[in-house]
């Protein structure tokens, strides 16, 4: 599987973007999809996932009712939408993939990486 981020920018702090992964491969829709962030000097931090199947989705107390996560496996694109950012969520957004479940929130378990977006939210 081979992944594509899109639709970082830069964005005030209250407002809105909206991340676009897409994957190219037939089996789309037998992984997990998830996001993570990576922040100058930090480690890579989960954001969201979403299961393969039940679509069943995932999120850290950081991002929960501000974030969504979502997919359209006839389109092989998995979305993040982020509302309310805040400085604290400016890094590089990753999208990846797993055979796990969404609650997979280690970065190891994702097999496949897409290339990452920079998202910078200015206070």
């Amino acid at each position: 599987v081979q992944l594509q981020a899109s639709g970082g920018g830069l964005v005030q702090a209250g407002g809105a973007l909206r991340l676009s992964c897409a994957a190219s491969g037939r089996t789309f829709s037998s992984y997990t999809m998830g996001w993570f962030r990576q922040a100058p000097g930090k480690d890579r931090e989960f954001v969201a996932a979403v299961s393969y199947g039940t679509g069943s989705t995932y999120y850290p107390d950081s991002v929960k009712g501000r974030f969504t996560i979502s997919r359209d496996n006839a389109k092989n694109t998995v979305y993040l939408q982020m509302n309310s950012l805040e400085p604290e969520d400016t890094g590089v957004y990753y999208c990846a993939a797993t055979i796990y479940t969404a609650r997979s929130t280690n970065p190891i378990v994702y097999d496949y990486w897409g290339q990452g977006t920079l998202v910078t939210v200015s206070s």
